[in-house]
């Protein structure tokens, strides 16, 4: 299963945060969509269709804010010792892309170092269903409209399908400000509790709840066989956003800053309308993995 792929996880349990790679050594062709208003990323203007580089290597989901994108150079210090990266003349440079969410309050202050991203790396394996305080899920919490008041643990999903000689993975990391629901239902399935009563957060933003403006950030990563383009990468991307409103609520606010990343391998033809659909509705199932593998 997406045998061009590898995935690993590292965390800091007793800082609760960590990192999560997906490693293409050989290269992906690669997209994103940035829909948060307050993102910490890496190497995203890099991705944009016109942009020259056209393969990368790694996406890095991490914990730790803007700190956490420390362990991106870990990653990059993985592909350096093996000499793989974009030729850049004399030397090789890997291309590491990479998201943050903010997890500094979960526990006490931390993030995903150069060696965690390392470590990461060493520990990657193939693609299956999981879900857990994992990798970039070790600090997750969701339900955030009064801060850590309100919020309830979260986590890491992955979801894996084949279709026909289709293969797909959705991996999230989801540390929303809003709840978390079953997609297009309101069976809540995890989000912001006040003396042991659930939050509608959008119906107490509606009657001028002043929410406690945090950070947050849900970030995820599409993988798949599929032959795209850049630019049908980064199409992609926009689309999967779709699956973040189906199941977080309020998602894309000024205090998230929501990602999507998706890297293929290029192996198989497919129409860019049906991997919209699939792509969108796995995540769905990662999103909501990633809360019901909590307890």
């Amino acid at each position: 299963m997406l045998n061009a792929f590898r995935i690993g996880h590292y965390e800091d349990e007793a800082v609760g945060t960590g990192v999560t790679v997906i490693l293409a050594p050989y290269g992906a062709c690669g997209g994103v969509s940035v829909r948060g208003s307050a993102p910490a990323t890496r190497e995203t203007d890099l991705l944009r269709s016109e942009n020259t580089v056209d393969k990368i290597n790694a996406v890095v989901l991490s914990g730790g804010s803007a700190y956490g994108l420390e362990a991106c150079c870990g990653v990059m210090d993985y592909f350096r010792k093996r000499g793989l990266g974009y030729n850049a003349g004399v030397f090789n440079v890997p291309i590491v892309c990479g998201a943050s969410l903010y997890d500094l309050e979960y526990k006490t202050f931390g993030y995903p170092t150069k060696e965690a991203g390392e470590r990461a790396c060493n520990a990657a394996h193939d693609f299956f269903d999981a879900g857990g305080s994992i990798g970039a899920g070790a600090g997750a919490t969701v339900g955030k409209l009064m801060g850590t008041n309100s919020s309830v643990k979260s986590g890491l999903g992955v979801a894996v399908i084949k279709i026909g000689a289709i293969e797909l993975a959705a991996i999230v990391a989801v540390n929303a400000f809003g709840n978390v629901y079953e997609a297009d239902s309101n069976n809540l399935l995890k989000g912001a509790t006040l003396n042991g009563k659930s939050i509608n957060i959008e119906q107490a933003l509606r009657h001028g709840v002043e929410g406690i403006k945090g950070f947050n950030t849900t970030i995820g990563c599409i993988v798949t066989n599929a032959k795209l383009t850049k630019a049908e990468c980064n199409r992609l991307a926009d689309s999967v956003h779709d699956a973040y409103a189906r199941c977080i609520r309020p998602v894309h606010t000024v205090v998230d800053g929501d990602a999507v990343f998706v890297m293929t391998s290029g192996e198989v033809e497919c129409s860019l309308l049906a991997m919209q659909s699939a792509s969108v509705k796995l995540m769905c199932d990662a999103i909501a993995n990633a809360v019901k593998t909590i307890i």
